[in-house]
């Protein structure tokens, strides 16, 4: 009887042992995938290609600065919560190849409230809460986006550049990480201000 029990306790604890191994073993690959900075890039042809680049992945609600082919930062964003489109007065997110028209609000102060591309003069509160509040502050940054396609992003009622889609700071840090925005990209308020400073007119914006 004594030895069956030793028996029953030693196979509960090589099982014990194994069963932990492989949990953790599961663990580790998900903290690896979670971690890995180009598993959020897609099959995407020729972003390589470019010294500088913007990924923005929809799905994953993350932007990525591409330096030389190379993930050299990752941002938190929030894009439409209309979902994605290109019509004119959608409010949704526009997909595909864009370029960074203009940079607007340099050396402004952090949390700056800007209307018209312009400082209002104000200083928005930030609400760090996942609250939606009634207004849809642009601040602190901007990078004004124009579309590279034409029929798709670019031209007649799917243009983003008259459609005002930028990349700018947000007073709803709360609700970045989900698609919240209006149809532009917000983005942490020192974030964004980190980003313009990286990035030059002219830079490729790809939304997917």
């Amino acid at each position: 009887m004594i030895k069956n029990s030793r028996k029953g306790t030693i196979l509960f604890l090589i099982s014990l042992l194994f069963s932990c191994s492989s949990l953790d073993l599961k663990k580790q690959e998900i903290i690896y995938k979670n971690n890995t900075i180009n598993n959020n890039i897609p099959e995407i042809n020729g972003y390589k290609s470019y010294d500088s680049i913007l990924l923005v992945d929809i799905r994953g609600q993350v932007m990525s600065l591409v330096i030389e082919g190379t993930v050299s930062r990752e941002f938190i964003i929030s894009s439409s919560s209309y979902g994605t489109g290109s019509l004119k007065n959608s409010l949704k997110t526009p997909l595909g190849k864009h370029v960074i028209y203009k940079k607007i609000g340099e050396d402004l102060p952090v949390n700056a409230i800007l209307k018209g591309r312009k400082w209002s003069g104000a200083i928005a509160n930030i609400v760090s809460d996942p609250v939606d509040t009634d207004y849809d502050h642009v601040t602190s940054r901007i990078l004004w986006l124009d579309g590279l396609e034409v029929g798709s992003n670019k031209g007649k009622n799917v243009d983003s550049k008259s459609r005002y889609i930028y990349i700018h700071g947000t007073a709803e840090e709360g609700l970045l990480g989900q698609p919240a925005s209006d149809g532009c990209i917000r983005m942490y308020n020192t974030e964004v201000i980190e980003l313009f400073n990286l990035v030059e007119e002219g830079t490729q914006v790809w939304i997917y």
